[in-house]
């Protein structure tokens, strides 16, 4: 690429929300200032196409409406960095980045102190489902050969290609029959009975990847039932103070612990822990009368001005052995089962909790599963381990069938005041050791498509916990996970998403063969699917 002025310019998402931009702009600047070194020493200089507010404090795009104006200065031609270091709001940019002429190229830093690489993949994976060409980069001092390579090739020719040997296609690859006939006769069944996808409300902190096409998702046999957090909150003042206590109750019989104070703007409260009990029947009870088979909520827009986070809530319905939930008429709701939630609305993982829950009961498994946020990792020796380990953090939807005792490991952390200024705790815990399925749903050329492989969630010292939990949300449940086969930079330039979907398996030999199919199953959904990794096909 040749231009007669060697300019970039950079633009910078940040949240919606004040406290976030203003508590995390230290950490973006310190990034820009050492992405703006790294590009001035091949001889570009960056042009940064917003001013940093005097009266706001920050200096991101906050709104879609700015962004949008922001734009309208851009050489449509130019090329362009979005630079994260912190979680943002895709719609924000995403409208003028759907017609930018020029090449785009999303950079974050390598750090977990706040979620950059999270909004970073979530930004990717919306550009994906646009259909936006754009290339990507991360590093944690933009030094690195890696950075500094991947760099000059994408300012000379506005191109950058990352490594997806991992990568293997369903449909170029043969597993044994029954398997795949096990899989597709699920699919057969699961498109013929219909499922309901409780949505309480879409798109989530903008998250524009996370909003799956009706009439996608119909051809997987499930069908959105719209609802409003109007009506959960509604609902939430029906519930008897009686009933939040009997909730509470149970969980503190089964062992979780509660970190309660009684400043309820920077503690967790008991007050505060009973309206999330509370929130747990309501939702419940608005699945049951509309007959949902699974069910997102929103809670960041809306809910976080009026109630408590709703995360404690996520981790319970996600766990099939929960505080028992009655209708006003004491019928009990969905009993012995888990009520399948996807965090944050993200509707790909709604296909994915759904799927993977029954499934896995099918096969004879327990099917409680999340979604992650891919937060940050850095490679690990120690305690046998010697390999790259993930953060995998989430605000508190992981339910606790996937602590080794349950909820005796489970506590309840306020969450951070500046994403959640009404408090309310989540379910926090380590994971345990053991095999796992990952996999994550996307939109991609106007087609749902799957990434899935397998791994490990592996233990490590509890000093060691405590340390990533310090670099990153120490109120929220953690997975260390290895990937088997998938690098960390090849996980970054494929995955679709800020989310990764994790599942259990009792042994490494049946997180393969169930991991074979599943894709068959989602195949058999109209899925296009795509093994990533050491995924054995015998």
């Amino acid at each position: 690429m040749i231009q007669s002025e060697k300019q970039v310019y950079l633009v910078c998402s940040g949240d919606l929300r004040l406290s976030a931009n203003q508590n995390c702009w230290a950490a973006q600047a310190g990034m820009e200032a050492m992405l703006n070194k790294a590009i001035e020493q091949e001889g570009w200089t960056v042009i940064r196409a917003h001013k940093y507010d005097e009266e706001k404090k920050h200096g991101f795009i906050d709104s879609q409406r700015m962004g949008i104006e922001v734009f309208k200065n851009i050489p449509v031609d130019a090329l362009l960095i979005v630079a994260e270091s912190v979680w943002q709001y895709t719609h924000h940019v995403l409208a003028g980045l759907t017609t930018h002429k020029g090449p785009i190229m999303t950079v974050a830093n390598w750090s977990g102190q706040w979620p950059g690489l999270v909004g970073m993949l979530n930004m990717n994976g919306s550009l994906t489902k646009a259909s936006v060409a754009y290339s990507t980069l991360w590093s944690e001092n933009f030094a690195d050969a890696f950075f500094k390579e991947g760099l000059t090739e994408w300012l000379n020719t506005g191109k950058l290609k990352h490594d997806q040997g991992h990568v293997k296609d369903f449909n170029l690859i043969k597993i044994p029959t029954d398997e795949h006939q096990t899989g597709a006769d699920f699919a057969a069944r699961f498109k013929n009975d219909k499922a309901i996808m409780g949505v309480f409300d879409e798109g989530c902190m903008g998250m524009y990847n996370a909003i799956v096409p009706d009439n996608l998702l119909h051809t997987t046999g499930i069908f959105k039932e719209r609802l409003s957090q109007s009506t959960l909150y509604a609902r939430m003042l029906q519930v008897k103070d009686e009933e939040a206590e009997d909730v509470l109750k149970w969980l503190l019989n089964e062992g979780m612990s509660f970190n309660w104070g009684n400043n309820g703007d920077t503690e967790l409260t008991r007050r505060q822990t009973l309206e999330q009990c509370k929130m747990y029947i309501a939702a419940m009870r608005i699945a049951d009368d509309f007959g949902c088979d699974t069910i997102g909520i929103q809670y960041q827009q809306g809910l976080k001005d009026l109630v408590p986070a709703s995360d404690l809530v996520e981790g319970l319905l996600n766990n099939a052995e929960r505080p028992p939930v009655y209708s006003e008429n004491s019928r009990e709701l969905y009993p012995g089962k888990a009520l399948p939630h996807f965090n944050e609305v993200d509707e790909c993982a709604g296909i994915d909790t759904l799927l993977t829950y029954r499934l896995w009961n099918e096969l004879g498994m327990s099917g409680e599963n999340t979604l992650h946020d891919i937060r940050w990792g850095e490679h690990y020796k120690g305690e046998g381990i010697d390999d790259f380990v993930w953060v995998f953090l989430i605000s508190g939807a992981v339910p606790a069938a996937h602590f080794a005792n349950g909820y005796k490991d489970a506590s309840s952390d306020r969450q951070p005041p500046m994403y959640f200024k009404m408090g309310g705790g989540t379910l926090k815990g380590v994971s345990k050791p053991g095999s796992l399925v990952w996999s994550r749903v996307y939109v991609m050329n106007d087609k749902l498509h799957c990434d899935l492989g397998v791994g490990e969630a592996v233990k490590l010292s509890d000093e060691e916990t405590e340390r990533r939990w310090q670099l990153t949300t120490p109120q929220w449940p953690i997975m260390h996970a290895v990937l088997d086969g998938v690098s960390r930079d090849q996980l970054m330039a494929r995955h679709q998403a800020n989310h990764i979907h994790v599942v259990y398996t009792d042994s490494k030999e049946q997180a393969h063969k169930a991991c074979r199919i599943k894709a068959a199953a989602m195949d058999g959904l109209g899925i296009e699917v795509h093994f990533c990794g050491n995924v054995e096909m015998s």
